[in-house]
């Protein structure tokens, strides 16, 4: 394998976009119609549109009232298999070809076209109810008449729509006014993105800020004031949105730019206080709709194989009417002897193949219900049951699916120690030491005791101020007099940073002597752990929200801060998993809003803060930060938290940052830095002013802005590490271990973070201890991929378009291959922008070196590019894939994939219901996959395989003996349909087993014909050699041998016994012995009494039989299958 990949362009193959418009027709243009383009949108007035939009109706069905008979019959029809039946049996309306009465013809394909029709039919009601449920929703339109009730189908672009809490969005919609006091809104993403976090939402702050109070419904300025939304084109990108609000009627016109975080789009449900939002687009030009593949049937691959199999029986079926009308030298009208003899041998492709195929299925889905060990698994595609047991690739998503989407707080690090679950009780005790046993200065004692430490101790006057400033001064509550205090100074200094030196002892104030080292010891280790504790409890962006009765009722609990109201609401669930933390420990957040903080000590004090800026966590900076101000001492500080790549190039040097870190992710943790910094007025005020200047530039605001907030990013103070854990579902790490040792590759392709995919993977051992890990990003100077440097800027972060350094064109693609080709083993971790760059230069090379990986977690994956990357794998590995999801973000990649899985869980049951499968956990994956797919897949190999085998002996015996059509039907129906069927209940073991090899192949299917053509021919040369005078003795011996022999060969196939199975066996014999009475026309009933009859019958099922028996035992004996083994 060379290490250097020839730079040439990718030739994509060009698809056809089969995605049903959300409107009504697609013939039609009436619906909005040509290219999507940039609009603009007038607020309340959506005549005024200058374009037309399509209608907004959703719309899942696959066909409508007109197109379900026709396209159900052609998806049937167009495989061979179904379409050779129905040739045969409209040839039996001519009476030059009649062989037989038309039922047998007609009866088993109409049992299979009725079965399809009605199982479509089913499934279209369903889609049609649930999409009419959803049009049919009933929303508020503001009007110049007043709140007018409005269907979600009858919205158009350009309309005020008022949303109520716990309602879902019904089109994409700029967001203008809320009802929260704070002004921020919590939306709930899982259709969306899959991910179950709260997302914030801002509204427009030109029409927030309007006097009428949207509680009060005085929502009508939004039309009284003359304005418009300019948005970009409708595209499938959910995380991002490019817009203008302009407002006309001002003096001087105010125009504010519009990102992603002023849209909702629909789908979402807003989760806190009421919304009124424009619509800006609608029907096939949603971001959900466009982010979702259209519905398609799955026609199993096991299908295609006996479709395949058809197909050459065929080939055969021809040659030998071919050689038989040779044979008589093509005399007469020998064209019409060859559709005879097609018709005659028509048995050769048995049509009850079909019939018994389909009623398996449906035996395979009801056992699968039924299965007590996974409790409410649905199946909802019954045609694809095999594939369940032929998986080669899964790919599932992470959050809700692997994960629980809880996560515990586990270590907290302070890098001389560090404190996990069992050691939280010390944390809390140091917590209370400090708000029990000291107080903190009010601002009058601060000034104070600086103007007695000033005049005191002028020669220390510089390191004094500093010190006082910088530090945290506390004083004891015992103090009485009005003497110098006796005070400890606070803060910590990292490793490496040297302490100052301490007063002279001349110079110190009067104190104690005694066991002050302990004393000081125990007070630093306080204040650390303090430190530590509030700057997690002030930096994040979660919000208390107090319900009573499941009402939200803020005016009465926030004045009591009940906690048994209190539910803490974030973006993600991280940030709550700390707070509840804090809580725990004892500082407790008790309100928020746009301005203020409020926290709660251990002695029930409150302390106010006042938030000067907040910095929001995104994917390209990884880190967040928030500069407070604390209300009783006027101090201002930044904390800061963030990835610990980019963290360790802004806080203090130091030696254990990130051994530590190293050491807590690969136990699975998810790691954040925590620092501060403090600042003076003269700083903050310096900064705001900078700040603010930088946001208003129109040309590079973003490098501007970052560039101001990097001046701050210097030389922070680190104070902890924390961890917390993902809990992952129930026994995900055995079912994916069981999975990886069937043979099955996994890849986690998510919405989420990459270090949050990555955390996971490790914790559900997608990757292995011993595997290395590659995550594609830039290469640095020198050609390979390597880690950051140890102190990233956002300014380069920012040039290059994103915090990630990640592939971002062909030529940095080509270095990272020749990279990553040089590694073995390895899992391979890649985000979605540089999936796209990969996949755009070299889709041929990445999916080669992809696909020998033994894991790989794409993150950042929209809901297409999932679906891109499952139809990828089917098209360059030919392998059969599984999808599993629990979000409506993850039904493209269910649809798409051969055999999708749906997980019933927090996100609701979108996916559930788009599945072929539907389970309520992960872990019921490998049994659905282990059992019932290889018991399913093996069975239904069986099935078809002994079903043409049972047609090719009676074909064979045909071409020497004509047996009557009566005899033909009798034997394919009453006489071994039930013995042969039972085949369904047969297994090989009773536990998870991937299925080696391939039960039905060409090499299986040429020694099941060898086999039928073997004893077809022993059968009928075995009674024409022992019959002695009468001819109808032929048929009995012959006919009985026949039925003997085939209900021998169930047996000898059967690998455990069911008693239905017995039963099937005896009922078939038993069934045919009674017949004899009502079938003297072909077997002389007194004949079959005699001794002879027995002996020669025994003969000739002996001599077809007895050979491959003793065949089986010696491949048993000295090539057992690998089951066998565990057996013994």
């Amino acid at each position: 394998m060379t290490d250097s990949i020839p730079l040439q362009p990718v030739r994509h193959k060009k698809r056809v976009d089969s995605r049903p418009r959300a409107g009504c027709c697609e013939w039609l243009r009436c619906c909005g119609g040509g290219e999507p383009r940039p609009r603009t949108v007038w607020l309340g007035h959506p005549e005024k549109r200058d374009q037309r939009y399509p209608r907004n109706v959703i719309n899942n069905q696959k066909y409508n009232f007109f197109t379900f008979l026709p396209g159900v019959l052609f998806s049937q029809f167009r495989y061979f298999f179904n379409f050779y039946f129905l040739l045969l049996a409209c040839s039996q309306f001519v009476p030059e070809m009649r062989l037989g009465a038309l039922y047998t013809y007609w009866v088993p394909l109409g049992f299979v076209l009725a079965v399809t029709i009605i199982r479509e039919a089913v499934e279209e009601i369903r889609c049609y109810v649930r999409d009419k449920e959803m049009n049919s929703q009933v929303y508020s339109r503001l009007t110049s008449r007043g709140t007018v009730k409005v269907k979600s189908s009858n919205i158009q672009v350009g309309d005020l729509i008022l949303v109520e809490k716990n309602q879902r969005v019904p089109a994409d919609m700029i967001f203008l006014r809320t009802s929260e006091k704070n002004g921020v809104l919590l939306l709930a993403h899982g259709l969306l993105d899959g991910e179950t976090d709260w997302k914030l939402s801002a509204p427009v702050a030109c029409t927030q800020r309007l006097p009428q109070p949207l509680s009060a419904l005085g929502v009508w300025d939004l039309l009284q004031i003359r304005s418009y939304v300019y948005a970009e084109e409708p595209n499938i990108d959910i995380h991002n949105f490019l817009g203008t609000f302009t407002r006309e009627d001002s003096d001087p016109p105010i125009s504010e730019s519009l990102s992603i975080e002023n849209t909702l789009w629909a789908g979402t449900v807003i989760a806190s206080g009421t919304v009124v939002g424009v619509v800006l687009y609608t029907g096939r030009e949603l971001r959900s709709v466009m982010n979702t593949s259209d519905p398609r049937s799955k026609i199993g691959l096991f299908d295609l194989e006996v479709n395949c199999l058809t197909k050459i029986l065929f080939g055969a079926l021809v040659v030998v009417s071919l050689v038989m009308v040779a044979l008589q030298h093509f005399a007469g009208r020998w064209y019409l002897q060859i559709i005879r003899f097609l018709l005659l041998f028509s048995n050769i492709i048995p049509i009850s193949l079909r019939v018994n195929l389909d009623m398996g299925k449906m035996v395979y889905s009801w056992m699968i219900r039924r299965d007590s060990k996974i409790p409410g698994t649905v199946v909802r595609s019954s045609t694809i049951p095999e594939q369940l047991g032929r998986i080669s690739y899964l790919l599932t998503d992470k959050t809700g699916t692997l994960t629980q989407n809880e996560m515990v707080f586990k270590r907290l690090h302070l890098g001389t120690v560090a404190y996990g679950l069992d050691s939280m009780d010390e944390v809390q005790s140091h917590i209370f030491s400090i708000y029990t046993q000291v107080r903190r200065f009010t601002s009058a004692q601060v000034t104070s005791v600086k103007s007695v430490i000033v005049a005191k101790w002028t020669s220390s006057r510089e390191w004094w101020s500093q010190t006082f400033w910088k530090g945290n001064w506390i004083i004891t509550q015992g103090q009485t007099n009005k003497k110098m205090a006796r005070m400890t100074r606070t803060r910590e200094f990292s490793p490496g940073q040297k302490e100052p030196s301490p007063i002279p002892q001349s110079q110190d104030p009067p104190a104690q002597k005694g066991p002050t080292v302990t004393t000081k010891v125990r007070r630093t280790m306080s204040s650390r752990v303090h430190e530590a504790v509030k700057a997690i409890a002030l930096c994040h962006n979660v919000t208390p929200v107090y319900e009573s009765n499941g009402v939200t009722d803020q005016a009465e609990a926030e004045k009591q801060f009940e906690d048994s109201c209190r539910v803490y609401q974030a973006s993600s669930p991280d940030e709550v998993a700390l707070v509840q933390w804090t809580e725990s420990v004892g500082l407790t957040l008790v309100g928020r809003d746009q301005s203020s903080m409020q926290l709660r000590t251990p002695g029930d004090q409150i302390l106010n803060l006042t938030i000067l800026q907040v910095f929001p966590f995104t994917y390209e900076s990884k880190r967040m930060g928030v500069i407070v101000r604390d209300e009783s001492t006027g101090e201002i500080t930044f904390y800061m938290k963030g990835a610990d790549v980019v963290m360790a190039g802004i806080v203090q040097y130091n030696d254990w940052l990130e051994e530590e870190c190293g050491n807590m992710a690969r136990e699975g943790l998810r790691v954040l830095v925590v620092a501060k910094k403090s600042l003076t007025e003269e700083q903050y005020q310096d900064f705001e002013a900078r700040y603010v200047q930088a946001k208003l530039s129109v040309h590079d605001r973003s490098l501007k802005v970052a560039t101001v907030i990097e001046s701050l990013e210097m030389e922070m103070e680190l104070l902890c590490l924390t961890g917390v854990e993902d809990q992952l579902q129930a026994d995900v790490r055995p079912t994916l271990e069981t999975l990886r040792n069937a043979g099955i590759k996994v890849w986690m392709l998510t919405g989420d973070k990459l270090e949050t995919a990555t955390c996971t993977a490790k914790n559900a051992h997608l990757v292995t201890r011993n595997q290395d890990i590659h995550v594609f990003r830039l290469p640095l100077k020198g050609g390979a991929a390597s880690p950051p440097p140890p102190r990233p800027r956002m300014v380069a972060q920012v040039t290059e378009g994103r915090g990630d350094p990640g592939v971002t064109n062909r030529g940095e693609a080509h270095l990272e291959l020749n990279a990553f080709r040089r590694k073995h083993d390895c899992a391979l971790v890649i985000s979605g922008d540089s999936l796209e760059v990969c996949l755009k230069y070299y889709e041929y090379e990445f999916m080669e070196l992809a696909c020998q990986c033994p894991a790989v977690v794409c993150c950042r994956c929209a809901p297409t590019q999932k679906a891109q990357i499952v139809r990828l794998l089917q098209e360059r590995t030919g392998k059969l894939t599984c999808a599993v999801g629990d979000g409506g973000n993850d039904v493209s990649m269910i649809q798409e994939s051969d055999c999708g899985v749906g997980v019933e869980g927090k996100e609701g049951k979108q996916a559930s219901l788009a599945a072929d499968f539907s389970i309520t956990q992960f872990k019921h994956l490998g049994r659905l996959l282990m059992v019932h797919g290889r018991n399913s897949y093996k069975r239904s190999a069986a099935l078809s395989q002994f079903v043409i085998h049972r047609s090719l002996c009676i074909s064979t015996m045909q071409g020497f003996l004509i047996i009557g059509a009566e005899l033909g039907v009798a034997y394919s129906t009453i006489y071994t349909m039930f013995p042969v069927f039972s085949l369904v209940l047969d297994k090989d073991v009773k536990w998870k087993s991937p299925c080696w090899g391939r039960p039905l192949s060409y090499k299986t299917f040429l020694i099941w014909v060898l086999i039928s053509i073997y004893q077809g021919s022993t059968i009928m040369y075995g009674a024409l050699l022992l019959f002695e005078s009468e001819f109808v003795h032929i048929v009995a011996i012959s006919f009985t041998s026949l039925i003997l022999t085939e209900l021998l060969m169930v047996a000898l196939t059967i690998q455990t016994w069911h008693w239905l199975m017995t039963v099937a066996e005896l009922l078939s014999l038993a069934c045919y012995i009674a017949s004899l009475v009502f079938l003297h026309e072909f077997i002389d009933v007194y004949f079959i009494a005699t001794l002879s009859f027995l002996w020669k019958v025994s003969v000739i099922t002996l001599v077809s039989c007895l050979p491959l028996y003793v065949l089986k035992y010696l491949r048993r004996r000295f090539s057992p299958p690998s089951y066998s083994k565990l057996t013994s």
